[in-house]
This record gives C-alpha cells, structure tokens and sequence, in this order.
C-alpha cells in the first residue's frame, strides 16, 4: 500500500520523491501497489495515479498551477481568511477539471481510498473506487470534485458540495492528515488480508523541527488560534499518532516511512519554495532509492478489476 499525507502545496515534495524513485530505478511506482490512499494534497496525487498519471507528469501540474491557485496579491487574503476561506472554490477547481477532464473515480486505474468529511452530518467519508461489490456509490463521483473535496481545507477553501445528494466535504485531514491507518483497516476488512500480508510505504510532507512555546500552555482562542499553532499541532499529532499504531500493527520491517525534518517556516500549506521541496526531495529519495528497490519494487499486484462503472468486469459474482 502506498499512504500519501495532506499538506498542501507540500504535496510537491510527495510527487517529486516518486518521481525521483521512478526515474532512479526505472519502475512504475504504481506497478508495486495493491492500494493507494491519499489525503488532500496525497488525494490529488493518488488521483493522479489512478488517472494514468505518473508522478512527474502530477508534479509538473503542481508547478504549473500552484501561482494562480495560491495568489495573494498585497496579502489582502490573509486579511480575508478571518471572515470567509482565503481562496474561492474556483481557483482549485479550474486546474481539476483540466488534469482530470471527464473521468471517473470508477475509471481509476487501481484501487484508491480518499479520505474526507462530511460537516453536515458530522462524519467521516471514504471515497473508494469500487474495488469491493458494496461499493456501488463513489464509482459515479467526479475525479476533480473528488480531488477538490479532499483539499478543501478550512478557512483556506469552501466546502464542496459533492455527490447526487449535495454532501458537504471538506479535507480529510481533519480527520486523517495521515491515511496509514485508513489504508491498513481497508486491506484487512475489504480486501481481507491478513496484517502479516500488508506493507506500507507512507510518504509525508515534511515535518517541522520547531516546539510550541511554552506561552502557549494557558493560552486562549488569540494564543491558539494564530498560525501556525493549532493546525501544526493537530496535523502533528494526528500523524503521529497513526504512525505509532501503524508501526504497532505492522513493525517496523513492513512500514516504511518517507519524509524530512525542516524549519517550520518551510511548512506554510500554500506558501512554499518548490525548489526546496523538489530538492529535499531529491535527498530523500536518493536515501531510500536501496530500500524500495529491495523491499518493494518486487512486488505486483493483482490486475485490478472494477465491480461497477465503465470498466466493470463482464461476470456474475456469486457473493453480491
């Protein structure tokens, strides 16, 4: 399983490591897959990959777009984010629709999970491609509203109305910043693997080396409130909790985990150098270029046949 994490226009560094990967040893990460789960930024990669994409290809759209996207003329928007999300729908969806065009997430190539949530009941939601037969609603949806509803992070976009009844969507970060675990529980309940079958590669998007002031202990709404510190601490926390249950469920020689330590200032969801990202990546990638080759690149899964959509497969399953 390939577990991509949230982080905004840090997902640079995602799709750049991969990309590194393949032209290092010259696979197809996606080839050494069963599963790809993706939050927010990692959705609009795992997307990306079940679209045909490579990650090159999935970088070279980040660059392209992310100027426009994340415009902030004089910084007015920052000013704007106290009241209404900082940037409109359409500066996200724009870009979607072109990369995306009319497909699917029934016409993705292998199985996905993208995590989001529903405000307006209050309730995770999986988008799944139908790789199992109860799966018989997401495989209708849109890739690009997909890919918009995962990224809609509070107070930066509005929330998406998706689906045929007009559900509420917003980032899955919220919830799983880090799909690890969602991406394990899938394997052993819908594909029904045993734990001892399932390995995982998790790519983050960089962690900060910064500690919350001590002032922030008895602090208030003003104190917490303020970027970065309790969206820091909360994706923080989320993924490191995920981790640490992963590694527990797993051990430490079937999770493997991608990702690099920098300054928090590095760490602005939708202000980064791509250079930096690009090259941090570059270092990562060149270190653990040994490990997938001997660990993961081996591996294929089985060819991918969708229950439902376009792409369906021809026979009468017995147990639907």
């Amino acid at each position: 399983m390939l577990a991509l994490d949230g982080g905004g226009l840090r997902g640079i560094f995602e799709v750049a490591l991969l990309a590194a990967l393949e032209l290092d040893l010259g696979v197809r990460v996606v080839d050494c897959f069963d599963l790809v789960v993706g939050t927010s930024t990692g959705g609009i990669a795992a997307l990306g990959l079940g679209a045909g994409m490579s990650p090159a290809e999935i970088l070279a759209f980040y660059l392209e777009h992310h100027r426009r996207i994340f415009a902030n003329p004089l910084g007015w928007r920052t000013v704007r984010r106290l009241w209404r999300a900082k940037y409109p729908t359409a500066r996200l969806e724009q870009p979607l629709r072109q990369v995306f065009g009319d497909r699917l997430v029934g016409e993705s190539q292998m199985p996905l999970v993208i995590p989001t949530y529903n405000i307006g009941v209050n309730a995770v939601c999986l988008i799944k491609t139908p790789h199992h037969p109860r799966l018989r609603r997401d495989h209708r949806l849109p890739m690009w509203q997909t890919a918009l509803a995962t990224a809609s992070a509070p107070t930066f976009f509005p929330a998406v109305r998706a689906g045929d009844h007009g559900d509420r969507l917003v980032d899955g970060g919220l919830w799983a910043n880090n799909p690890t675990l969602v991406g394990i529980a899938e394997a052993v309940s819908l594909f029904e693997r045993d734990l001892a079958e399932v390995a995982v590669l998790s790519v983050g998007t960089l962690t900060g080396t910064d500690t919350r002031r001590p002032q922030l202990d008895g602090g208030g709404f003003l104190a917490w409130g303020r970027s970065p510190n309790l969206i820091s601490v909360l994706l923080g926390a989320q993924g490191a909790g995920a981790l640490g249950l992963a590694e527990h469920l797993l051990g430490n020689d079937r999770l493997f985990r991608l990702d690099a330590v920098v300054p928090d200032e590095v760490l602005a969801l939708d202000r980064c150098d791509p250079a930096e990202l690009i090259a941090r990546a570059s270092h990562e990638s060149r270190l653990f270029s040994p490990v997938f080759q001997a660990a993961l690149s081996g591996h294929r899964p089985d060819p991918y046949h969708p229950h439902y959509g376009p792409n369906a497969r021809k026979v009468t399953h017995a147990h639907t």
